[in-house]
């Protein structure tokens, strides 16, 4: 079912209120293994109160197990996991899920479906009587604009729309740490950036704590204040969305931020040339294989003026750009491009490319 629109009717009724505390959630030196395979790695980590912090990463990463043992769904089998500096997850404790004050949010929704929409939300009031648990179930369905669904069931709703129940249900009990797995996965791609910032607008009224978990490096870059991005169950890289694209560590965070040319090298004269160009090794060591990196939309093509001569291989309209496929001497596989549309004249084969020096990026060789 297609999601609506959300009106500005809808957004201007919701209600504005916040927890009374957000907390620190920290892991330090977490592990966890299944079936003798690591699927966690000494992992320390620390969402700062009132931050949202996204885990990213590729499927496997150890991202959503990682979620799980900060929910208490999971148990790690080194480490501790820590609530405002309270441990919740160690070798000697291990506090229930319920009793950790932390909201969850899964990618299916999780809804009772034999349960109406108020009711769903209220679920997890359980320590309220039951009027004052109502009135908090509708005050969360205020804060996403769905009060006016309070008698409908969720199979009567969209995706967004049951989305929206999901995240008014784990915050109704005004959470400190809120636990998000995967929250926009099932939607209509036309409208998961509207939804995206309407839960982002939640999240900063009620100022809870957010671990959000996504493979999507667009997305963590839309919603966090900080991005956590995991591999292979290790921690690769931690920062804010500009330090992961500006100033990746390795290749795989190179990559996994945006459509990259890889070239190998070797350093020279503290140098690294390549058919593109030639940039500084960054204090590598002389004589030593590189992997370099650029950018599909670092590369400037013309038709003259630029430092490379290429041919045109294809050529892909996208409508606001396009993507080309260029053959450079020097090269084994095609170089490619992602320019502005219309740039180059229909039929234009022969062209230049141009790359900045500070647009190449170098890093040590795995071996």
């Amino acid at each position: 079912m297609n999601d609506p629109a959300p009106t500005r009717a809808s957004t201007a009724i919701r209600r504005t209120a916040g927890v009374s505390f957000a907390s620190s959630l920290a892991f330090e030196a977490v592990e966890h293994s299944y079936h003798g395979r690591g699927t966690v790695r000494d992992i320390s980590l620390e969402a700062k109160p009132g931050e949202v912090l996204c885990l990213l990463g590729p499927s496997g990463s150890g991202k959503t197990t990682l979620l799980r043992i900060a929910a208490g769904i999971e148990a790690q089998t080194g480490g501790r996991v820590l609530i405002d500096g309270r441990e919740v997850a160690g070798p000697e404790t291990f506090v229930p899920p319920e009793k950790r004050g932390v909201g969850l949010m899964f990618q299916d929704y999780a809804l009772f479906p034999h349960l109406n929409v108020l009711e769903n939300v209220r679920f997890g009031l359980t320590a309220l009587p039951s009027r004052e648990a109502l009135a908090e179930a509708m005050v969360a369905l205020e804060r996403v604009g769905l009060s006016h669904y309070a008698t409908k069931y969720p199979h009567a709703l969209s995706g967004g729309e049951q989305q929206r129940v999901a995240l008014a249900r784990a915050l109704a009990p005004r959470p400190s740490v809120l636990l998000m797995d995967e929250p926009f996965s099932g939607l209509d791609s036309r409208l998961k950036d509207t939804i995206r910032a309407d839960t982002l607008d939640v999240l900063r009224q009620t100022r809870a704590t957010a671990i959000v978990v996504t493979h999507d490096a667009e997305e963590a870059m839309r919603m966090a204040d900080r991005i956590a991005l995991l591999n292979h169950g290790r921690l690769v890289q931690v920062g804010r969305s500009q330090d992961l694209y500006r100033r990746p560590q390795s290749l795989f965070a190179a990559a996994f931020f945006s459509e990259i040319n890889r070239l190998d090298a070797r350093v020279s004269n503290g140098l690294v040339e390549t058919p593109l160009g030639t940039c500084a090794a960054g204090g590598l060591a002389e004589g030593r294989d590189v992997e370099v990196a650029v950018r599909i939309s670092s590369i400037s093509v013309r038709e003259t003026g630029g430092s490379v001569p290429a041919r045109i291989l294809t050529r892909r309209f996208l409508g606001v750009v396009e993507l080309l496929t260029l053959a450079v001497d020097g090269l084994d596989d095609p170089l490619r491009a992602r320019i502005r549309a219309d740039q180059l004249p229909d039929g234009l084969t022969d062209v230049t490319v141009n790359v900045s020096p500070d647009d190449i990026l170098v890093f040590e060789k795995e071996r």
